[in-house]
């Protein structure tokens, strides 16, 4: 029952170590066909995404530790030296590595502080292994349970609800100002980075109608290719700020390329229709004395980076609430190592009455020296039921063997229930 983890993420390796450590989904089958080819794993599953790539696995039989083992082949397997990696590393074990799963899946591990692909991303690497049949009867209820987990961190709690981005924070704006984006206009200005964030985020939202202006009309199709919408020419920016309900500006100019006379000009003819601004352009693309116009709404990127901050703060004060539901789910899992320890032990005691049972015993205790103290007092107390129907001295017939063995099976057959479906609901 053994779990091993070992990482590396973007808190401990650069940009060029994560991208030499990376594996897609092919190589990921792939390393882990390997692991259990060298008998190095029981199970194992790869986890890799750009911020982080991980090795989880159970060893065949306890060995107190086998990250050493992961680590050495992962750097023979990726031809690097332990130079090159230089301590950015990290490696968790048994409640250690289940914790930093669950944490993994609630977003809390995450360079973006709740952020939802991640859950994504941890059952599609689940799915693959399953897929694969490299994951057993450990793994794949520890994976189940961290599904389970990030879901209901972001059912249960707002810690993924406020956006943290510039670009999706105006867009969540615009959509509550606007009321809706489905029947919305959009003006896109620009085709950079940040222009195509906004656009997918305006798509994902729902808006249908887009135009998109850049004086490259190259970059322009590109993305409308990408997401749809409707390229026009630069000289028709007057036109189109008469037809939008959002304008987003994000274009590398030196002076503001929509002012107050050209607004003015459309405002006049958009018979009160409120119209949103949005200026992430750096320096502005938007005269800002054009925010004093009678039905223009104007954010600029100051004042959007001031909603995020304010968006972190929010979800950091939802840290607890995540933390707790981590740790109750962390028992639920404990709980069903125990009863599946404690299933095993009573199978090998049952295989013969002849068994020295102290000795037994304590070998297997010294295997589970990682459970805490109520976890071990749990497993005892099943084990306590086997020693005490098979005790001759409570025996209302010590003779009678087959009654005892009926009594084992019994036991043996609810561990079994037990460690295979406590806490999978």
């Amino acid at each position: 029952m053994e779990i091993v983890v070992i990482g590396l993420n973007h808190r401990t390796a650069s940009v060029e170590l994560r991208e030499r450590m990376s594996f897609n989904k092919e190589q990921a089958g792939e390393l882990s066909e390997e692991i259990l080819a060298h008998g190095l794993m029981h199970e194992v599953l790869v986890l890799s995404t750009c911020n982080r790539t991980e090795l989880y696995g159970v060893p065949d039989r306890w060995t107190g530790s086998r990250t050493d083992v992961l680590e050495n082949f992962l750097m023979s397997y990726q031809k690097l030296q332990p130079e090159n990696v230089n301590g950015s590393l990290y490696r968790h074990i048994d409640r250690d590595a289940v914790r930093h799963i669950y944490r993994v899946a609630s977003g809390l591990d995450s360079m973006m502080l709740g952020e939802a692909e991640i859950l994504g991303q941890v059952r599609a690497a689940y799915t693959n292994a399953y897929k694969l049949g490299v994951t057993g009867r450990v793994l794949n209820r520890l994976f189940q349970s961290a599904i389970e987990v990030g879901k209901r961190v972001r059912t249960d709690t707002g810690i993924g609800v406020r956006p943290m981005s510039v670009a999706f924070a105006g867009v969540k704006l615009a959509e509550k100002l606007l009321t809706s984006l489905k029947d919305r206009r959009g003006l896109i200005l620009g085709a950079g980075v940040t222009s195509e964030r906004v656009l997918r985020h305006l798509c994902d939202r729902g808006m249908q109608q887009i135009r998109i202006l850049n004086r490259n009309t190259e970059r322009a199709n590109a993305l409308a290719t990408r997401y749809g919408g409707e390229v026009l020419p630069w000289k028709d920016l007057g036109k189109s700020l008469e037809w939008a309900d959002l304008v987003v500006a994000s274009v590398a100019s030196s002076e503001p390329v929509l002012t107050r006379a050209m607004l003015e000009k459309s405002m006049a003819k958009r018979k009160k229709q409120t119209l949103m601004l949005m200026d992430l352009g750096v320096p502005r693309n938007v005269d800002p004395s054009v925010g004093e116009l009678k039905n223009v709404r104007l954010y600029n990127i100051d004042g959007l980076k001031e909603v995020v901050l304010q968006n972190l703060k929010a979800r950091e004060k939802e840290i607890p609430r995540a933390e707790a539901i981590v740790e109750e789910h962390i028992q639920n899992f404990s709980r069903w190592q125990a009863g599946v320890s404690a299933c095993s032990i009573l199978r090998d005691l049952q295989a013969g009455s002849q068994i020295d049972r102290d000795t037994f015993l304590r070998k297997h205790l010294d295997a589970m020296s990682n459970y805490s103290d109520q976890e071990l007092a749990y497993v005892m107390e099943l084990l306590q039921k086997f020693l005490n129907s098979s005790n001759p001295e409570n025996s209302a017939d010590p003779h009678d063997e087959a009654e005892m063995w009926n009594k084992v099976r019994a036991l043996s057959a609810f561990c079994t229930h037990f460690g295979d479906n406590l806490g999978r609901n």
